[in-house]
């Protein structure tokens, strides 16, 4: 029997299938909730996706999502056996443990969402990283590298870039330790730094944990 039908057949084929439907539901949750609150006050649509898009928060979750659709299906395409590629599936493993940890640590106490909002924030920050990280540990093969966390960076990184463009382009920005209007870009290099830095010690832990499992 090959891994695909291992995944996706009987229990644990239902359960995949559950947790990507979970994580498309938070994202359309979001993303409604952000058009609604749009179109009430009168603005553009269009906006609305650019914020979603925005967002570190989303972009993670759709990866996310995207690994457990193709874990939970059957097929082949080259995007499926990239994302389901051991590198990859640690690389989004990673960059959703910064999801959790960031927004915890750094964004909890900024705002209190009320409602179908808290609901999306409790999804996309602390329940679908949690279900991916066991995901991770259950589900995918354990065979990682230290290099592989090197090219890991690139999707942070990549992220602050686009960001800090975005920001300057439209003068609005998508956290508050990156606005670079209140802060001076000084303050928000040093901030991405730490986070950079925090996301190399996390994905340097997920190796060791990965490593450590696949001798036992």
């Amino acid at each position: 029997m090959s891994d695909d039908m291992v995944l996706t057949q009987g229990r644990g084929g239902t359960v995949l299938k559950f947790a990507a439907a979970l994580g498309w539901f938070a994202l359309l949750l979001q993303l409604y909730l952000i058009l609604m609150s749009r179109w009430q006050g009168e603005k553009s649509l269009l906006g609305g996706l650019d914020i979603f898009f925005s967002y570190f928060t989303v972009l993670t979750n759709i990866l996310v999502a995207v690994v457990l659709t193709y874990a939970a299906t059957t097929g082949d395409s080259a995007l499926r056996r990239f994302f389901l590629r051991i590198s990859t599936q640690g690389g989004v493993a990673a960059a959703i443990v910064l999801v959790g940890l960031a927004y915890n640590l750094l964004l909890r106490n900024v705002w209190d969402p009320q409602g179908l909002q808290w609901l999306a924030d409790e999804l996309l920050h602390d329940v679908m990283p949690i279900v991916f990280v066991v995901y991770w540990w259950f589900c995918v093969p354990k065979g990682l590298h230290w290099s592989n966390a090197w090219p890991w960076l690139l999707y942070p990184l990549a992220y602050f870039i686009y960001a800090l463009i975005r920001g300057h382009l439209i003068d609005s920005y998508p956290y508050p330790f990156i606005e670079v209007d209140r802060l001076g870009y000084s303050q928000v290099l040093v901030n991405a730094l730490m986070v950079l830095v925090g996301f190399v010690v996390i994905s340097l832990v997920l190796v060791a944990v990965d490593r450590v499992k696949g001798e036992r």
